[in-house]
């Protein structure tokens, strides 16, 4: 599991508004192409530099193409990350005041009271 690579998915993807869009309506092809276009890209360096060992396993690309932001949080995805993209795709749904905060914190109840999952990234 690389809980480097699932922040990674998360903050490029919410920094970008149209990769944003484009995760909200095709979540599984978004996935296929930032794994195979974007994961081993160095983000500090020029589009040339790239690793080529990063991938998602199963879990964590299964997660991300449903939007199961629950699994995120159980694989170690940063909570702060997942919040953050998740209000960008889904806040215009909830039209109340806090209306994603809350579904988001109500999908979450299971884990009041349980130690938080591992987020480090060493």
């Amino acid at each position: 599991m690389s809980r480097y690579l699932l922040d990674k998915f998360l903050y490029t993807v919410d920094r970008d508004p149209d990769l944003l869009e484009r995760y909200r309506q095709d979540p599984r092809g978004t996935v296929a192409w930032w794994e195979a276009e974007m994961a081993n890209r160095l983000l500090a360096c020029h589009e040339q530099e790239r690793s080529s060992w990063l991938a998602f396993e199963d879990a964590e690309r299964e997660a991300l193409a449903t939007h199961d932001y629950p699994a995120l949080f159980a694989l170690g995805a940063h909570p702060f990350l997942t919040l953050t993209l998740f209000i960008g795709l889904f806040e215009r749904d909830h039209p109340e005041p806090l209306g994603f905060q809350r579904a988001y914190a109500a999908r979450l109840a299971d884990w009041l009271g349980k130690p938080y999952p591992d987020i480090s990234t060493c």
